[in-house]
């Protein structure tokens, strides 16, 4: 009888070791594809890009020409380039889906031209993902460190983004 009880606490406890190992490899998994999302964890050391130094003077687009502005609080233009700012969703100024959205949307658009006119800042993308599906650079922008999407992000005009893009009219 005792024999019995033995093989079971030993198949109980293999099984507790396999639940781990799962659980371990999956948490790894999930970091590494973290190191290679921008989104989620900004790049660093041989994955990020060498910073890009930008120093202009932006305006809203649509407003007079200019080579530097910003199209809305996640996306400025450096003349027929368009970068798209990474690890934040901002709400849409043009394509506003109610009118609250577009009122923070043009709140945030105007933040971001706030701290771009406010010097020099950096750009720094990720060597393996620096595009999207709509042909914008994907760049982290940053000051002395500091992240300008960070910024929008904790004064609650833009969220922090996963991979998918949530309802601003709620």
């Amino acid at each position: 009888m005792r024999f019995r009880f033995r093989r079971a606490g030993e198949r109980r406890a293999r099984r507790r070791s396999r639940v781990v190992k799962s659980a371990l490899l999956i948490a790894l998994l999930a970091f590494f594809g973290a190191l290679l999302d921008p989104s989620i964890l900004p790049p660093v050391g041989p994955l990020a890009t060498r910073p890009e130094r930008i120093e202009a003077r932006f305006t809203l687009c649509g407003q007079g020409h200019s080579m530097a502005c910003v199209v809305d609080g996640d996306t400025i233009r450096l003349g027929h380039r368009r970068v798209r700012i990474v690890g934040i969703d901002a709400p849409e100024v043009k394509g506003a889906k109610c009118v609250a959205e577009r009122a923070l949307g043009e709140r945030a658009a105007n933040r971001l031209l706030f701290l771009v006119n406010q010097g020099g800042f950096d750009l720094v993308g990720h060597r393996f993902h620096n595009r999207d599906s709509h042909g914008r650079d994907l760049r982290i922008a940053r000051r002395g460190g500091r992240s300008l999407g960070g910024t929008l992000i904790e004064e609650g005009l833009a969220r922090r983004y996963l991979g998918a893009k949530l309802d601003w009219c709620r």
